[in-house]
């Protein structure tokens, strides 16, 4: 492991905060955990941190930053129908979507250009263009980082719902992952219920590499580029509401964009309730809410902490004042 004192974090937030850290850990082999423990690098207050593709830092952090570092991908078995896969927790996003590609490997590939690396995926059950990762994970693999045990939990034991699981909840700050395993079928079978993409592939177009690139352009098309424009993606979860409560809004909203939730209940997508308060394409200062999706708040540049806070806490109450709904950050805040 690395360790460094007084750290700036600017590199390791998409959205560009340039705030430090006490001290910053990186975690280079999951074996480590022995020698991070005895140097109390488990001991609060601490942070794990990945990518930072879904981090919004509003200010100094006064621990210890663990950023575990290792790579790599395993095939763990292969079947005629089906290969399983064991992902090292740093393992950047987009090069296990790549290796899915390359070897044929049917189930993630609406969630390409999802930044961030697979550690996370399964924290957050990311999801995109009608998949959610937690479709193709086997098992999640870590340790308890107090007691120091490990432990490998099955997809129904990560306990995941919408943009939500166990790391969460019961094992929020708790636990630390070190490996994803996929269970990837080898049989050809796409997912085109998104109305953009099933728009713009036809039949005989259909290919891993198409249905990839067709999102890329769909992504792109909406969603600022990290490298120039910093924000953390899709800022806000869509609301689920009571079937009620909806039927109630279509009334004076009639061409609100819904789909089915679980129990009778609705999703409505975040973004266009963002628009409809006003807020699309509207900035402070170099914080502000990009033009072209109003899901995503963005830093243009030299946006502070304070900033993008005000931007998205004003998002809240007007959002809430017009339809009775508050949205609730999808991005973790610190």
């Amino acid at each position: 492991m690395k360790v460094y004192r007084n750290h700036s974090l600017k590199d390791h937030n998409t959205f560009g905060m340039d705030v430090r850290c006490a001290q910053f850990v990186v975690m280079e082999h999951p074996d480590e955990r022995e020698a991070m423990s005895a140097a109390h690098l488990f001991e609060a207050p601490f942070y794990i941190l990945g990518g930072g593709s879904n981090i919004l830092f509003t200010r100094p952090y006064e621990g210890t930053i663990i950023h575990p570092d290792f790579k790599g991908i395993e095939v763990m078995e292969d079947s005629e129908r089906h290969q399983l896969i064991r992902v090292a927790t740093g393992e950047e996003w987009d090069n296990v979507i790549d290796y899915c590609v390359r070897h044929n490997l049917y189930g993630l590939e609406n969630l390409v250009g999802i930044p961030g690396r697979a550690g996370s995926a399964p924290v957050q059950n990311i999801g995109a263009y009608g998949v959610e990762v937690k479709d193709c994970i086997d098992r999640v693999e870590g340790f308890l980082t107090d007691t120091l045990q490990p432990f490998a939990l099955s997809a129904e034991q990560c306990q995941f719902g919408y943009r939500d699981s166990i790391f969460k909840h019961e094992l929020k700050g708790k636990s630390l992952i070190t490996h994803v395993w996929f269970r990837l079928s080898k049989e050809e079978h796409y997912t085109l219920t998104y109305k953009a993409l099933a728009n713009e592939i036809t039949v005989q177009d259909l290919s891993l590499e198409t249905v990839t690139q067709c999102i890329l352009r769909i992504r792109n098309s909406k969603l600022p580029d990290i490298r120039k424009i910093g924000c953390a993606g899709s800022f806000f979860k869509n609301p689920v509401v009571p079937e009620n409560q909806y039927h109630d809004l279509l009334t004076r909203f009639p061409d609100l964009v819904s789909y089915p939730a679980a129990d009778g209940m609705v999703k409505l997508a975040a973004g266009q309730l963002i628009e409809k308060a006003g807020w699309k394409g509207k900035r402070i200062g170099d914080a502000g809410v990009y033009p072209l999706q109003a899901l995503v708040i963005v830093n243009y540049g030299g946006a502070s902490p304070e900033e993008i806070c005000q931007v998205f806490q004003q998002v809240i109450l007007d959002v809430e004042e017009l339809f009775n709904i508050r949205l609730t950050p999808e991005v973790n805040i610190l």
